[in-house]
């Protein structure tokens, strides 16, 4: 955790508190308007929040558009609302900042959904470099990213519906509902990207952030990112001439890299072997650019880009 961020946290749990003393015109747990209060940490739980929650919720996210939720530093009035909030739907560990807000001031409201997404350990690159100098790697480290795998994502939705249920009853069939339609189009998506990814000429695909490992898993592909867990990790020069001498190897087309990072390390070493380059989103939050998307538009998006890069017909 960024040095000064648990005085910040502190501070900003007695100013929630304050705040909350001074709160009217809303019962507890809920909006004026009579709506559950809903807080979720990053895009991929605030679409299901939206989603599965429709008309009955009033959702807050805490990592706005165009900022890395890997970076994500609370403010006082997000503090408060997580306070406020009577469900908080966050991912224990991605996020220290809300980890640490919920610990003080949402014990009971804190919905953690990494024990319903089973996380794993996938062999993804968990070792952090700044600078010139790689610190410790975690062999052991579980990867997060679920949401990229539609059938992960799906088992998330069925455990963010059923909480919705049992905290706010008197709208459980909306709840199931609106669950069940968003399962439906996850289901489709899903067998989409199994009939898409079936017949590729190439399998490998290059990535800047090591995001994508349980899709690569479900799909039959494999991942090689520059950098580790951390999308602004600084890649050392060795870990890049691997990745050149891959590229080369095998014939890969298309160097991706995302929206909320600079794109600089793809660009180079994609310039450097004469390849593309491309977005490949790992839908960690909205940007400018794709503000109008949503998980399922971004995912389709995903998939037609890696059906170019790796010649699937």
């Amino acid at each position: 955790m960024r040095s000064g961020l648990r005085a910040i946290i502190a501070g900003a749990a007695t100013l929630a508190t304050l705040a909350l003393a001074g709160c009217g015109g809303a019962t507890a747990g809920g909006t004026a308007d009579g709506k559950l209060s809903v807080v979720a940490s990053f895009y991929p739980l605030e679409f299901i929040a939206r989603t599965v929650g429709g008309d009955a919720v009033h959702v807050t996210t805490l990592t706005a558009p165009g900022v890395e939720p890997h970076d994500l530093e609370l403010t006082p009035k997000q503090v408060a609302s997580i306070a406020e909030a009577k469900l908080v739907v966050y991912e224990k560990r991605l996020q220290p900042a809300v980890d640490e807000a919920v610990a003080q001031n949402a014990k009971d409201a804190g919905f953690d959904v990494a024990p319903a997404a089973q996380l794993e350990n996938t062999g993804a690159d968990f070792e952090q470099h700044t600078g010139a100098a790689p610190i410790a790697h975690n062999d052991n480290a579980l990867d997060p990213h679920f949401w990229l795998d539609p059938v992960r994502y799906g088992d998330v939705v069925k455990a963010v519906e059923e909480k919705l249920a049992t905290v706010d009853s008197a709208n459980a069939a909306g709840y199931h509902e609106r669950a069940k339609a968003l399962l439906a189009q996850l289901g489709t998506l899903d067998t989409e990207y199994r009939t898409g990814l079936a017949s590729c000429k190439l399998t490998t695909f290059v990535t800047s952030h090591e995001a994508f490992a349980y899709l690569a898993k479900r799909y039959g592909l494999t991942m090689i990112g520059i950098a580790g867990f951390t999308p602004d990790a600084e890649p050392t020069p060795s870990r890049i001439k691997e990745v050149q001498d891959i590229v080369k190897a095998q014939h890969v087309t298309t160097i991706f890299y995302e929206e909320l990072v600079s794109p600089k390390v793809a660009e180079t070493i994609a310039n450097d072997v004469g390849v593309k380059t491309a977005v490949l989103s790992p839908i960690e939050g909205l940007s400018d650019a794709n503000s109008k998307d949503t998980y399922l538009t971004l995912m389709q998006r995903n998939l037609k880009e890696l059906q170019k890069a790796n010649t699937c017909s």
